[in-house]
């Protein structure tokens, strides 16, 4: 029997609606893989004592960071990491901003 997919867990949703605009979505899936490369790289370099190994993995951690936080400048929205700490110290910060106007190109 097949079954209906599943609608997509909260989680995944608030993802969705904070990076709304086309480019910004690319530039995420560019940039984390490079960054998640970076942070499952520290055991294999602490165990190799390896600093050539230590400067690729901080090499792709913040340059896919720094391809993310271009999709955010695209979205005109903050990144959950600035987003998080803003809220836990009482900060306005901009989550998701309003739905683009297709005629007009106004956000």
């Amino acid at each position: 029997m097949i079954c209906p997919p599943l609608p997509p867990a909260p989680l995944v949703q608030n993802w969705f609606e904070r990076h709304r605009d086309p480019g910004s979505f690319v530039l995420h899936m560019i940039g984390i893989p490079p960054t998640i490369l970076g942070v499952l790289m520290i055991p294999i370099y602490v165990f190799l004592f390896s600093v050539p190994l230590f400067l690729f993995a901080l090499a792709c951690f913040v340059g896919g960071y720094l391809i993310q936080f271009l999709g955010h400048a695209l979205d005109r929205t903050e990144p959950g990491e600035l987003t998080y700490l803003k809220r836990k110290l009482g900060w306005s910060y901009v989550e998701i901003t309003p739905a683009r106007n297709s005629q007009h190109g106004v956000a």
